[in-house]
């Protein structure tokens, strides 16, 4: 078969997109690459109009002329590029709005991607109306927006995912849940939502190729060292904020034992390799599954903080903070759990050891690609 994966966050596609030519079939990446974090993609849509001058040049086109530049130059890139984007047996989408311009500009392209393909899929792997219609109806114990409910940041901090709720992304939602063959989600954030929907094929994890993520238990026989990767975008969305004031704590308690370092904005490349000393990862807190970092750095042998709830605990059939540490929106639990790592380092190399097999046994690329092409062919 012949598959066009459009859109990437992370190395999400990509790693499907690995699996399944190591099973023999073609595939390609196209996307721009993730902002700051320059993710790998076969076919580039390149962002024009990110550094300071060209961003205010296009919002000076939006406001006097209502014309958004970047969008024009996004459809023209995908135009130019019809030929490399036509005539794959399977499309899949990896949001319902991978663009930041209008949703009336995103339907555009979605008609187009899909016309030129026979099948179209969507992959749940963030933002979407499902989710944060869940979330906004406050159906999950806490969630992305309980930092907007407790009225913490700006309007702007969560505009991004309200944005989902707005007539204009239903009518964008609506005609892609009409177009296309199912929908798939990839951790139980987006799952949970989607359960009893009549396009929902089923939840299939992240995919992470083990073979290039090498593990690195590093004994705590000095100072423990936790990592804090901020991504300043979402801060108090990943619950950045929580995490700091937990440091603050256990700064205070045990400074003597640990060493803390504090990343922001990083490109994915500088990301990985940052917090390769470190023994303890903080990754995010508003969560119930573990996101494409939190898996590649579990893989690495790191201590992740990250989502890991009951439920996550019950499909996986775990047993807590075993393979990964549940994150609460709680400072003092997170600091609790900080420090009883601290004061038990064994338990580090335990949950390191756990937490690659686990990566291994469950997220394997080869094994996901397989369920991607079973899903795929089954609607066909």
């Amino acid at each position: 078969m012949k598959i066009l994966l459009f859109g990437e966050f992370n190395r999400t596609h990509w790693n499907i997109k690995e699996g399944v030519r190591h099973l023999g079939h073609e595939a390609h990446v196209v996307s721009t690459r993730d902002g700051f974090k320059k993710v790998n993609v076969d076919i580039e849509i390149k962002h024009y109009f990110e550094g300071y001058l060209l961003k205010k040049l296009r919002r000076l086109f939006i406001r006097f002329f209502n014309i958004d530049i970047h969008a024009i130059s996004v459809k023209h890139q995908i135009l130019k590029n019809k030929n490399k984007l036509s005539g794959h047996d399977i499309v899949q989408f990896i949001n319902e709005a991978p663009f930041d311009f209008s949703r009336q500009d995103q339907l555009h392209i979605f008609k187009q991607i899909s016309s030129w393909n026979k099948h179209s899929f969507l992959l749940s792997a963030g933002l979407d109306y499902p989710s944060v219609k869940f979330a906004f109806d406050k159906q999950f114990r806490y969630s992305i927006l309980s930092p907007y409910f407790e009225k913490k940041g700006s309007k702007k901090d969560f505009s991004p995912a309200l944005s989902y709720l707005t007539p204009q992304h239903l009518i964008l939602h609506n005609y892609i849940f009409k177009t296309i063959k199912g929908v798939i989600s990839n951790d139980l954030d987006y799952h949970i939502p989607l359960k009893g929907h009549n396009k929902y094929l089923g939840m299939i994890p992240h995919a992470i190729n083990c073979n290039e993520v090498t593990f690195n238990l590093i004994a705590p026989t000095n100072k423990i060292v936790i990592f804090h990767g901020i991504n300043r975008q979402n801060y108090y969305k990943k619950g950045n904020d929580i995490f700091e004031a937990a440091l603050d704590i256990v700064k205070e308690k045990h400074g003597n034992l640990i060493r803390i370092s504090t990343v922001e904005d990083l490109p994915y490349h500088e990301y990985i390799t940052k917090f390769d000393e470190a023994h303890i990862l903080l990754d995010q807190v508003y969560a119930y599954d573990q996101g494409f970092n939190a898996l590649e750095a579990m893989a690495m042998g790191k201590v992740v903080f990250t989502g890991a709830e009951q439920e996550w605990l019950d499909y996986y059939n775990l047993k807590e903070d075993t393979v990964a540490i549940n994150a609460l929106p709680d400072t003092n639990d997170i600091a609790n759990k900080l420090e009883w790592l601290i004061l038990n380092p064994k338990k580090i190399q335990e949950i390191s050891h756990n937490a690659r097999e686990f990566v291994e046994k469950h997220h394997n690329y080869i094994d996901i690609a397989k369920q991607y092409l079973e899903k795929w062919q089954s609607q066909l």
